[in-house]
């Protein structure tokens, strides 16, 4: 009997460490960094790129154009875990997709002229990161003579921080470094730290445990699964950086953090190279805390003139330009919450949670006092779950939720919007707790894709929504994990329900408003910079001086100058440069619309990557002009005037538009002139930028949730596009694509 005993026990011990050891990845294999094409472009074709560039300038009246070169700098590889759970052909995905396939998109399906890799720095152990950097130096040693490459790279990496309420939220800034040298190149990237009070749904905290993911491997025995769990592994037991060491005396394969913006740049500046760091994301509900304001970026330090300079406002999850009114949640002087009620413009999730509760009541009969509590109730219990607000509505449908949180005018605008986090909103805000100048943002505009298949700037044609946004993320957690963070299906109730984390039983995706979210990936958006050369030093100072602007995908033509700016020869400044004027300043806007698309892939990217490569990585379509250019249909101008005193309410402060000047539909362009005749007696600065509107055309997600609206401007119905729509359908909606330039500002003196 006891040897029957020792012989189960062993047993036993042989079972749990074979699930373990299952459990640690022992049967996964690395995604790795791969190796790019060898093929450079022709220095013809990119020289007749310039020339024909050259030509619309000139043809529009710029008389000694810069080159305006198009770039991607947000690009995620299967190295990044939601872009590695949506290349699994468990999730629908197509497998991996490593940093080398974006330099081949780069250069043979979207024809750009610079990108960077900023996969999410939690993601990257040592390996990885060590193969990122020499894919990145193999794809620049393709390019060609330095001074003159087909294509640039630049390393970087993601700074994913995502805050517990606003307080604490920091949100998502993309690191780019300038060189390829390893002194100009950290050990490691630096990752953002979840908050102290964070429950365990983020980053590596949200992992199952070992035995939980055995268990997964034996019921799922495929190769996804053992490569997930692999990257699991990797994930949950790397080792954190102590703190407070210099960044050179860490060990070489810790994991480095920090919490706040503030540490992030400390530890840029104690590797003390060339590195720029790009906000991104401000607006998008998804992760973003209701109530979230940049007021707190100004304070403790937590902004970085020197590196950043620059703001993503567009991105394939939409557009965070735009400064709306309406509030999402109302917080109180001693931070309490509560819910706004409905406005003619806008319908707070919190607000239509209740009506929802309201409805239910109403239909089992009880009372119109009690519905109008319960409702109440739902309401608070929405506010307080914050962005778990859906999961406290028991059996609610997608439908139900009608555009709830949205921005109904704004230009495919993020999904579940936060107004006090936009592009405009930052602009207009200054901090006046120091003597002396009070402090504020300046940043140029771009934008760039936030792509996570390995392609760079996939807005060139709007096709293949499966490939080129992320249509599968949302269901990719529940399709990987689905057998061990299961989530029952709740029946639909009469009343809201707290929300509790510690009693939830889903994963990151199931906590989020996912399936309602996907309505709003985008193919994405470009950054243009106005450059003297393709060189990467040329580049960077360009950036650097915020010589750029953002496109929504199509290569548009932007010029945006003030013509009167004293001190310059010519009193021609470029968009993102400041001026004093003591006099009225003068504008000029010219644009030139992006060309039309011919179907199919130029012969020499089909050379370079063979039948396989184009249907694999461009999915049979490539950036291909036509010789025909869509015409720009108007130029809008926005104003915007920053606070010259403490809690100066922002509204009046932002004038969108400000000025609108419709174009002939002339396919050379459209050029005006302004001026602003308030600014000399005004006794303030000003903040002025320009967009350029293309003629309609069509755009994957483009209408967000395509409601149908009443005379009274209410959603009747959506017709949403989730994760789970068929691949057919491209759920196309007629847009106005657009070019966003970099603001100029104009200080007011006597």
């Amino acid at each position: 009997m006891k040897k029957l005993i020792v012989i189960l026990i062993a047993f036993l011990l042989v079972v749990f460490l074979i699930v373990q050891w299952l459990g640690r990845g022992g049967l996964g294999s690395h995604w790795g960094a791969g190796t790019p094409t060898a093929v450079a472009l022709s220095a013809e074709v990119v020289g007749e790129r310039a020339h024909v560039q050259k030509e619309a300038a000139l043809d529009i009246g710029v008389a000694r154009p810069k080159q305006i070169l198009f770039g991607d700098l947000h690009v995620h590889s299967t190295f990044s875990l939601d872009a590695f759970m949506m290349a699994l052909p468990t999730s629908g995905g197509e497998g991996a997709h490593p940093v080398s396939d974006a330099c081949d998109f780069a250069r043979h399906c979207s024809a750009l002229d610079f990108w960077s890799i900023n996969d999410h720095a939690i993601g990257l152990d040592q390996r990885a990161w060590d193969e990122t950097v020499e894919a990145i130096r193999q794809c620049n040693e393709i390019a060609g003579d330095p001074a003159n490459p087909d294509v640039t790279a630049y390393l970087g990496w993601e700074w994913t921080q995502m805050g517990t309420n606003p307080d604490n939220h920091y949100g998502h800034k993309n690191v780019i470094l300038r060189g390829l040298k390893d002194s100009d190149i950290p050990v490691r990237p630096i990752a953002a730290r979840a908050p102290l009070d964070a429950f365990d749904r983020q980053a590596d905290t949200a992992l199952p445990s070992p035995l939980a993911m055995g268990v997964l491997a034996l019921m799922r025995p495929n190769r996804d699964t053992f490569d997930l769990i692999r990257y699991f592994d990797i994930l949950g037991n790397a080792v954190h950086c102590p703190d407070g060491v210099p960044v050179r005396d860490l060990p070489v394969d810790c994991r480095e953090s920090t919490m706040t913006p503030r540490g992030l740049f400390d530890k840029l500046d104690d590797w003390g190279f060339d590195s720029m760091v790009i906000p991104h994301g401000t607006t998008w509900g998804f992760y973003t805390p209701q109530g979230s304001a940049w007021d707190k970026q100004l304070e403790n330090n937590l902004h970085d003139p020197l590196r950043q300079r620059l703001i993503e406002i567009y991105s394939g999850h939409g557009n965070s330009e735009e400064y709306r009114n309406f509030r999402e949640v109302v917080i109180a002087a001693e931070g309490s919450k509560s819910c706004p009620s409905a406005r003619s413009d806008f319908l707070p999730s919190c607000w239509r949670a209740g009506e929802i509760i309201a409805t239910r009541c109403m239909a089992e009969g009880e009372s119109k006092s009690e519905c109008k509590e319960r409702a109440a109730v739902a309401r608070q219990n929405y506010v307080d779950a914050d962005l778990m607000g859906h999961l406290t509505v028991p059996g609610v449908k997608t439908v139900e939720w009608k555009d709830s949180g949205q921005c109904r005018d704004c230009f495919q605008p993020s999904f579940n919007y936060r107004p006090k986090s936009s592009a405009q909103y930052i602009l207009a805000l200054r901090n006046f707790d120091e003597p002396g100048e009070p402090k504020g943002f300046q940043f140029g505009f771009m934008a760039s894709s936030d792509n996570h298949t390995s392609r760079p700037g996939t807005g060139y044609k709007e096709y293949g929504r499966i490939y080129n946004t992320e249509a599968l993320l949302t269901e990719a957690g529940e399709r990987t994990l689905g057998d061990l963070l299961p989530v029952t299906p709740k029946v639909p109730g009469p009343y809201s329900e707290v929300f509790d984390p510690d009693t939830f039983g889903g994963a990151f995706f199931n906590l989020r408003e996912s399936e309602r979210g996907s309505s709003f990936f985008l193919t994405g958006g470009l950054i243009a910079v106005h450059s003297p050369g393709r060189g990467r030093d040329e580049i960077w100072q360009a950036m650097e001086q915020r010589e750029v602007y953002g496109t929504s995908g199509p290569r548009i033509l932007l010029w945006f100058d003030l013509l009167n700016a004293p001190g310059i020869r010519g009193g021609r400044l470029p968009m993102g440069g400041t001026a004093e004027l003591s006099q009225a300043p003068i504008f000029q806007v010219r644009a030139t619309g992006s060309f039309i698309q011919k179907p199919g892939c130029p012969e020499e990217s089909q050379v370079a990557l063979g039948e396989e490569g184009i249907e694999r990585l461009c999915r049979g379509d490539c950036y291909n002009p036509d010789d025909e250019r869509r015409v720009i249909s108007r130029i809008e101008v926005v104003r915007i005037r920053p606070q010259i005193e403490q809690d100066e309410p922002i509204d009046p402060l932002i004038e969108d538009a400000w000025r609108v000047f419709e174009c002939d539909p002339d396919p050379a362009g459209c050029s005006v002139s302004f001026t602003d005749p308030e600014f000399e007696t005004s006794g303030r600065d000003v903040i002025y930028y320009a967009r350029a509107i293309e003629a309609p055309s069509m755009a994957i997600n483009a209408g967000g949730l395509r409601c149908v609206y009443n005379d009274k401007g209410e959603c009747l119905e959506t017709n949403a596009c989730p994760g789970s729509t068929p691949a057919s359908d491209e759920c196309m909606s007629e847009t106005e694509q657009r070019a966003w330039s970099s603001p100029i500002t104009v200080g007011w003196t006597q």
